[in-house]
């Protein structure tokens, strides 16, 4: 397989635009970016402000046909996925990586569905490999993006050899030492999706409702159990299903919040601050409905979905907001 050189990022909110400018760094000229319609023009015109400098990346239109990428990094909302899907498929080629950036458990089997393998996968395996970004606090306000910690992107198959990656999961990793991207192959990568989930089941959804920066999850008692009850949900989801999050896991996800600016916010508690739809269906209404199917109670998930959704309907449905 050829070397990553070009790389799409499809969906610029915080962490897609904050991911742009450190690949952008260390390798000028590598980094496009995928738009559409009135933000193809605006990307084009006004560019991206991260940490107060100003990028211009190359903008590319879903109906482009002479950019294929050698890697796509995908970075959208849950509820845009499909749409995303069908906009990248024109870049997408025979040594095109997919790496989803996503919240939650299930945009690979989107994206597998979809576009296969990829390059170099073993043999059977139709899903890209899997990924998630942890310890990031970037926030977006309007065409500005800012953080202060630039976390760590985890990624590979379900399960890694680091002694005999897979060749998609080298070259990607390859990439990732030149371009300065901060990153971690581990054992088992299944589990530490699951623990990416169980900590925005947690603060994602906590912080919404109580429209609350990371702050408030350092410092009070009261917002920290709210948060727990519910991350101690999926952690008996996860062992009925055989996926093993424990006790220690909620002490190692106290390490990471510690160190995130205590002023930062969710994105979720953003997307209610903006009056934008959640991701809640992703979250809340994923551990309610494997809950019913591994007959594990989730009552505070539950609660939560509805309280989350009665907040979205106050903005979404033209209700006056509370």
């Amino acid at each position: 397989m050829d070397e990553i050189k070009r790389v799409l990022i499809v969906g610029t909110g915080a962490v897609g635009a904050a991911i742009a400018s450190i690949i952008s760094e260390h390798i000028p000229g590598s980094v496009y970016v995928l738009a559409d319609g009135e933000r193809f023009e605006r990307y084009n015109r006004d560019g991206f402000i991260v940490n107060g400098k100003t990028y211009h990346f190359p903008v590319v239109s879903p109906v482009s046909t002479h950019s294929q990428f050698d890697l796509i990094i995908v970075a959208v909302k849950h509820h845009h996925l499909s749409e995303a899907i069908q906009q990248m498929k024109a870049h997408v080629g025979a040594n095109t990586s997919i790496l989803s950036l996503m919240n939650g458990i299930s945009s690979e089997e989107q994206l597998g569905a979809r576009f296969g393998a990829g390059p170099g996968a073993p043999e059977g395996v139709q899903l890209p490999p899997y990924a998630m970004i942890l310890g990031i606090d970037a926030v977006r306000i309007g065409n500005e993006t800012r953080f202060a910690s630039t976390g760590r992107i985890f990624f590979g198959e379900a399960t890694n050899n680091k002694a005999a990656l897979s060749p998609r999961v080298q070259r990607i990793a390859r990439f990732f030492e030149k371009a300065g991207v901060p990153y971690e192959i581990p054992e088992n990568m299944l589990r530490s999706l699951w623990f990416k989930f169980m900590i925005n089941v947690g603060v994602n959804q906590a912080s919404a409702i109580l429209r609350a920066p990371y702050r408030l999850f350092q410092t009070n008692s009261e917002a920290k159990a709210v948060m727990e009850t519910l991350q101690r949900e999926v952690i008996a989801l996860s062992q009925a299903m055989g996926i093993n999050l424990n006790e220690q896991d909620l002490g190692n996800w106290e390490k990471t919040l510690s160190t995130l600016h205590p002023d930062n916010l969710t994105s979720m508690c953003q997307d209610v601050l903006a009056n934008r739809k959640t991701e809640v269906e992703m979250f809340a209404g994923t551990i309610v409905q494997l809950g019913k199917q591994y007959k594990v109670p989730t009552p505070a998930n539950e609660l939560v979905y509805n309280l989350i959704k009665a907040i979205e309907a106050t903005y979404i449905h033209g209700t006056a907001n509370p």
